[in-house]
């Protein structure tokens, strides 16, 4: 036991007890369950204030994806499997390697699936699962923790601080405290969604508030870099019939041609669905298209813009 610790932990906004709840054993189901979503519609406003620095976090993260640099969730419990979920969902959305965003969570694979609870107590620990991922300076490693305290996260960011990573920490605890706790973190992403229903369950509002900033930030880097034209996911991987019946459509909802010119264009593409989209929006080749993305790090629009300008 440690009453030091006790005290910080119970100074903590994701420790105190929620007036709205307190006689939540006693309310009829419906009650409860109007209570819980009155709650929940809080977090989407509290996320909102916060748009600066998720703003500013998303802005590093697409950096270091141009400079082939990487995003490192590390999270311990709900924290670290939603790095991990939101890590997994990469790939097949943004066409991208599984190594370009990755998780990591306190006590290894085991924990995404049972809870090691011991695990999250160890600093050393964090900072050696981000030696054994090779972290760079071109990197940025993202902690994940309500509480902004949990010592596997800050040992990892410790580590990213000193290999010259940019450093984010999402947290839903107050920020002047969290700042105490973490002066590691460049940037510090912690909106206020006041106490659980359920006093220090942090799979409920907080962890609605980490998946809502996690779906923000690679999904805002990745736009930055090209993976979409509008609101379309360009970079899909055609590797099975359904995706390339998926990319065919993708053509020919953007430039509004027919099936069979969005199949053969495809075709001469190589099945690259931004290459085709260049070859039919600017009106050029396949070796032109390829010319024109690389010259416009990958960004469909762009490639399209450089087309049309070398034509003046």
């Amino acid at each position: 036991m440690n009453r030091a610790l006790f005290e910080q932990i119970r100074q903590l906004r994701t420790e105190q007890p929620n007036p709205a709840s307190a006689a939540m054993d006693a309310m009829a189901t419906d009650d409860f369950l109007r209570m819980m979503n009155d709650e929940d519609q809080k977090v989407a406003l509290a996320v909102r204030e916060e748009i600066p620095q998720i703003a500013a976090a998303a802005e590093a993260i697409a950096r270091a994806f141009v400079r082939g640099g990487r995003l490192l969730y590390v999270g311990a419990g709900t924290s670290g499997r939603l790095g991990i979920m939101d890590a997994a969902e990469c790939p097949p959305t943004f066409g991208v390697p599984p190594t370009m965003v990755r998780g990591i969570i306190a006590g290894g694979p085991p924990a995404v699936f049972a809870a090691q609870e011991g695990a999250e107590d160890d600093p050393t620990a964090g900072a050696e699962a981000l030696a054994a991922e090779c972290v760079r300076s071109c990197d940025v490693v993202c902690g994940i923790s309500a509480s902004g305290r949990t010592p596997f996260v800050l040992g990892a960011l410790e580590y990213a601080k000193v290999c010259g990573a940019v450093t984010v920490l999402v947290t839903t605890n107050d920020r002047r405290q969290v700042e105490q706790f973490c002066p590691s973190a460049d940037i510090i992403i912690a909106p206020n969604v006041g106490p659980e229903i359920l006093a220090g369950s942090t799979r409920l509002k907080s962890g609605t508030a980490q998946k809502l900033v996690l779906n923000m930030l690679s999904t805002a880097a990745m736009v930055r870099i090209g993976k979409t034209y509008g609101n379309i996911m360009v970079d899909v991987q055609p590797l099975s019939a359904k995706l390339r019946e998926r990319a065919c459509g993708i053509v020919m909802r953007i430039t509004g041609v027919d099936y069979e010119v969005a199949a053969s264009t495809l075709q001469q593409a190589g099945g690259n669905v931004k290459a085709a989209l260049v070859m039919l929006l600017a009106g050029c080749d396949a070796s032109r298209a390829q010319t024109l993305l690389h010259a416009a790090a990958g960004s469909v629009r762009q490639a399209v813009h450089l087309h049309n300008g070398a034509k003046t």
